[in-house]
């Protein structure tokens, strides 16, 4: 999976800060969308000519489309970090995202979305689902 190749790669703490800030990136779209959404809705006027009705119309289909992917990936992206960071903490020492991940080879071989970590401060060894 994607996300245990990156935590692989730049740890922890950097994979969920960029999630965070992917998913925000997101809901700034989600505004973005409700003001063109907004906007579509003033500049749309009976007295306009056929065409520039339907251009209006057509801007306003796209921001309420594009809004809502973004919302509903703002949500994904948000949902998902909050998960992975819950199962961050020791269960041992109740010590949070100081822990290392552990070669797959060592227990037999996980399923892809799951990682296999040990505490640093304690060495007690968990799962992590992805």
């Amino acid at each position: 999976m994607n996300a245990a190749r990156t935590i692989r790669r730049v740890g922890f703490r950097k994979w969920y800060e960029r999630e965070l800030l992917q998913s925000h990136a997101h809901l700034v779209l989600v505004l973005l969308c409700t003001v063109g959404l907004l906007g579509s809705a003033e500049a749309y006027s009976l007295r306009l000519a056929v065409s520039s009705q339907l251009l209006v119309v057509a801007c306003a289909i796209a921001s309420a489309l594009i809004g809502f992917w973004a919302l509903r990936r703002y949500l994904y992206l948000l949902n998902h970090a909050e998960f992975v960071a819950d199962q961050a903490v020791c269960r041992a020492c109740d010590t949070y995202a100081r822990w290392e991940i552990l070669n797959p080879n060592d227990a037999g071989q996980p399923a892809p979305d799951r990682l296999r970590v040990r505490c640093k401060r304690c060495g007690h060894v968990w799962f992590i689902e992805l």
